[in-house]
């Protein structure tokens, strides 16, 4: 089956890659890195890792409902945050960990020198499950609460 490369119309189209890859229906999709940029491309939260953490996972949502899953079936993240100071790692980490609620799948967490937006502080990249979301509905719950600018302040898992 060949791969599918998901680009979805709410995000921002100037980028150079898919948000995403479905390597077969109904199996795994591996994300791009969601970053914090807004519908028009501009880095959001300049200078504030929890902000940017936060409209990262927004991204992160609207791609994986994009997908047909959600964060509840994630299997494991990665979380990339351009400093060398520790306590801005555990802040973008508070920030993802609350998203994700009770669904603590594996994750790593990296400081690194610089990402590839101006301004960007954070990047999370994951990979999903598809399929149970769908069919409990908790993918799009999240994501019409997200697009309704309700933000993402906890995630409950089913």
């Amino acid at each position: 089956m060949p791969v599918q490369l998901l680009r979805p119309d709410r995000l921002f189209g100037g980028v150079p890659y898919a948000y995403a890859s479905i390597a077969q229906p109904g199996a795994v999709v591996y994300t791009a890195g969601a970053c914090p940029l807004d519908k028009n491309g501009a880095t959001v939260g300049v200078g504030d890792v929890e902000a940017q953490a936060q409209q990262a996972m927004a991204n992160l949502v609207e791609t994986l409902a994009h997908a047909g899953t959600a964060l509840t079936e994630v299997l494991k993240t990665t979380i990339y945050v351009a400093s060398s100071d520790r306590s801005d790692l555990v802040t973008a980490w508070e920030a993802i960990r609350t998203a994700f609620g009770e669904h603590d799948a594996p994750s790593t967490l990296l400081g690194v020198a610089a990402l590839g937006y101006p301004d960007q502080l954070v990047e999370i990249e994951a990979i999903a499950l598809i399929g149970s979301s769908r069919r409990s509905g908790s993918g799009a719950d999240l994501g019409e609460a997200v697009r309704a600018g309700a933000g993402i302040d906890r995630v409950e898992t089913p």
